[in-house]
C-alpha cells in the first residue's frame, strides 16, 4: 500500500487508458494449437450443454429441483465459455490483443462473475444432494422448485451486485505506466496492479471475491459430504448405500474438476511461471464447461433414461 501512496504522490494526474493489452498466450510456443483446441472444446461445449438443457426440458419427468440446479449449471457453463473462448478466438484470428478501456471492465465482470457462479452452481447441487440422502423424508417439502428458483436468483443477484462494485473500484484508479495485462483476460488482479494510485480497496474486495465465491463454498460442499458420508455409514441397506453414493458420483466429480486446479493456483502463485498461470486458469475456466454436460449424461440414470425416452418419441414420430 505505501509504495502505491508514494507513485500516486508522484505523479498526481489521473490517468485513464484508450487500451489495455491482454498479453494472453502469445509466448508459448504452441499458442496457435492451443487456441485451435479452445475454440474445439467452445463448439463442443455450446452443443452439449444446449442438448442438456433441451433434454431436460422436453422430459416431464426431470422437471424436479435437482435437474432445476443441473439446468442452472448448463446455462452458467454457456456463460462461461462464451465470456471467455469467442474473446480469445478474436486474438488468435485477428492478431488482436488491445482491449478498450469499457470492454476491458464488462469483460472483468462477466468472466469473473460466471466464474462465480460456477463455483455457486456446485454449492447448490451438492445443497440438493445433501437434503436428498440426509432428510429424505422431508425432501421434498423442503425442496421445492419454487424454492430451488428463489435460492438461484438470490445468488445471481448477489453475485451481479458484488462483482459490479468490483469492478467499479477498477475506476478510480490511475493508470500511468504500463497497459500489459498479465492474463488471458482483463483480469481483476493483473489489471489493479497496474495501477499508479492507492489499490488498497482493490486487493481487499479482491480478496472478499475470493473468500465469498471460492473458499467458503468449498468449505460448505466439503462439509456437506462430510454430514453425507455420516448418513451413508449409518445406513443399514448396502443397496441403499450403493444408489445413494452413486447420486454423489458426478456432483464429486465436478467439484474435483473445478475447484483442484484453481486451489492449486491460488496456492502455488508465488512459485509458479506466469506462463503456467495463464494456462492453468484458461483450462479452468473453460474444460469444466465441457465435461459438465458429459459427466451429468452418462453418469447418472436418469438422465440416460431421458435419452432414450427422447429417442424412441422421435423415431416413433
Amino acid at each position: 500500500m505505501s509504495s502505491q501512496s508514494l507513485k500516486s504522490s508522484e505523479n498526481n494526474t489521473f490517468v485513464r487508458p484508450e487500451m489495455f493489452y491482454i498479453r494472453g498466450l502469445k509466448e508459448m510456443s504452441f499458442a496457435n494449437c492451443f487456441y485451435i483446441f479452445l475454440f474445439i472444446m467452445y463448439i463442443f461445449a455450446l452443443f452439449s450443454n444446449i442438448f442438456v438443457i433441451i433434454l431436460i426440458y422436453l422430459d416431464q419427468s426431470l422437471h424436479n429441483p435437482k435437474y432445476l440446479a443441473v439446468v442452472h449449471l448448463a446455462l452458467v457453463d454457456l456463460g462461461t465459455t462464451t465470456a471467455v473462448i469467442p474473446k480469445l478466438i478474436e486474438m488468435f484470428l485477428f492478431n488482436s490483443s488491445f482491449i478498450s478501456y469499457e470492454a476491458c471492465l464488462a469483460d472483468m465482470f462477466f468472466v469473473h462473475f460466471f466464474n462465480a457462479m460456477q463455483s455457486l452452481s456446485l454449492l447448490i447441487l451438492a445443497y440438493d444432494r445433501f437434503l436428498a440422502i440426509c432428510f429424505p423424508l422431508q425432501y421434498h417439502s423442503i425442496n421445492t422448485n419454487s424454492r430451488m428458483v428463489g435460492i438461484i436468483v438470490s445468488l445471481w443477484m448477489f453475485a451481479a451486485i458484488n462483482l459490479s462494485i468490483t469492478v467499479l473500484l477498477i475506476t478510480r484508479l490511475s493508470f500511468c505506466q504500463s497497459t500489459v495485462v498479465n492474463s488471458y483476460f482483463c483480469d481483476h488482479g493483473p489489471v489493479y496492479f497496474l495501477a499508479c494510485n492507492d489499490i488498497y480497496p482493490n486487493e481487499t474486495i479482491g480478496w472478499f471475491d475470493t473468500v465469498v465465491f471460492l473458499v467458503i463454498p468449498l468449505c460448505l460442499i466439503l462439509c456437506s459430504y462430510i454430514f453425507i458420508g455420516v448418513t451413508l455409514f449409518k445406513m443399514t441397506s448396502t443397496d441403499g448405500k450403493q444408489k445413494a453414493l452413486k447420486t454423489c458420483i458426478s456432483h464429486i466429480i465436478l467439484v474435483i474438476i473445478f475447484y483442484v486446479p484453481l486451489t492449486l493456483t491460488y496456492i502455488l502463485a508465488q512459485f509458479i511461471d506466469s506462463n503456467i498461470r495463464i494456462l492453468n486458469n484458461s483450462l479452468s475456466a473453460t474444460i469444466p464447461s465441457m465435461l459438465n454436460p458429459i459427466i451429468y449424461t452418462l453418469k447418472t440414470d436418469e438422465m440416460k433414461t431421458a435419452m432414450k425416452k427422447v429417442v424412441k418419441i422421435k423415431f416413433l414420430a
